[in-house]
């Protein structure tokens, strides 16, 4: 028996937001005082650092629960499946469904429920429930699935990974230049064959590093409401993931038993440009390899980190041939790796 995903869909919103968007904006630092550089020189920096040029932001309209369903509808369809066949409805995402213009998160009821709601889906032993793992929950809620499936308590199951984090960030905040909107689900099932999942990679770095990523107040000191934003310490988590990513990738590989040179592809969370370079580069090192041209697809640049998003969203554009001089080829062996707030990381080894 083998676990694969058997389809794939992806929400990408259609409004785009470019970085010359941003040169109106007023950036200040953490202490509130006005940054020295003005907006070109820091939207330039930035892309340098980052690799983005554009992000996707969703319709107005739309929550994440709604871009949750239109991707599940996507995947459901790309798999050929009766939904009433599913087990479990597994929501990866951090903020839930923040409608636009508001400061208020709405979990209740959670976000599967809502898909499960939206899908028409009548059986009632089909469990829907969400995850909150940071941006690795995607990977994560896999990693469940697969759980669930080898127990025998499960024969099907649908992941989902949403989020709309251009609605929590600081517009006085350097880094809200980051953040997009996006949906990315699969269908995960037992089929024959010895293919599909090979092994998994899961850790929680609490003790000094569960900040990294955390609510806070603007950088706007003359903003006095309650409104908190997200944040976080960018060197502090490039430093922990460039050499916790490797290592719990090249750990994965390892249980695997497949060797480096078979892997064809790393779908890395699209967090940042640089920092992806370097994980893979430190995994390449620990192997004494260097890295392989076109083993490391982006997406970051044109679609911005949309957090539990970006990994399956990029799964589903290369399996669609949607991403240029990239593609997947039955048998190549791929690695799903993530980092993100907790601070949690994980890995998936995957036979295609």
């Amino acid at each position: 028996m083998a676990i694969k995903i058997t389809g794939t869909g992806s929400w990408i919103p259609k409004s785009i937001e470019r970085n010359e968007d941003f040169h109106q904006h007023d950036f200040l630092n953490v202490d509130g005082s006005k940054i020295e550089h003005p907006n070109e020189v820091i939207v330039e920096k930035f892309k340098a650092i980052t690799g983005i040029s554009e992000r996707r932001y969703a319709d107005v309209q739309l929550t994440s629960s709604d871009l949750a369903f239109l991707a599940a509808q996507k995947a459901i369809d790309d798999a050929n499946i009766d939904m009433e066949t599913l087990d479990y409805i597994i929501c990866a995402h951090n903020f839930g469904d923040v409608k636009h213009n508001t400061i208020q998160s709405d979990i209740l009821p959670c976000l599967a429920s809502r898909v499960k709601h939206s899908l028409r889906i009548k059986n009632p032993k089909c469990v829907a429930y969400d995850i909150l793992f940071g941006c690795p929950g995607w990977v994560e809620g896999v990693i469940q699935a697969q759980a669930y499936i080898k127990a025998g308590m499960a024969k099907r199951c649908l992941v989902i990974g949403s989020e709309t984090l251009s609605r929590v960030v600081d517009k006085h905040d350097r880094d809200s230049m980051i953040y997009s909107d996006g949906a990315g689900a699969t269908i995960v099932e037992a089929v024959e064959g010895n293919d599909g999942i090979l092994a998994h990679e899961t850790a929680s770095f609490t003790y000094d590093e569960a900040y990294y990523l955390f609510f806070g107040k603007s950088n706007n000191k003359d903003d006095q409401s309650d409104t908190r934003y997200i944040k976080m310490h960018g060197r502090k988590i490039y430093e922990f993931a460039l050499t916790n990513v490797a290592q719990a990738m090249k750990d994965c590989l390892e249980k695997s038993g497949v060797p480096v040179g078979d892997v064809k592809k790393i779908l890395i969370h699209q967090a940042n440009e640089k920092m992806d370079e370097a994980i893979v580069k430190r995994f390449y090192r620990l192997h004494k390899e260097k890295v392989p041209d076109g083993v490391m697809p982006m997406s970051i640049h044109k679609l911005g980190n949309s957090s539990v998003a970006t990994v399956p969203t990029l799964f589903d554009l290369i399996r669609n041939n949607k991403l240029e001089n990239q593609q997947i080829n039955k048998g190549d062996v791929i690695i799903f790796a993530s980092v993100g707030a907790g601070m949690h990381i994980n890995a998936i080894v995957y036979r295609y």
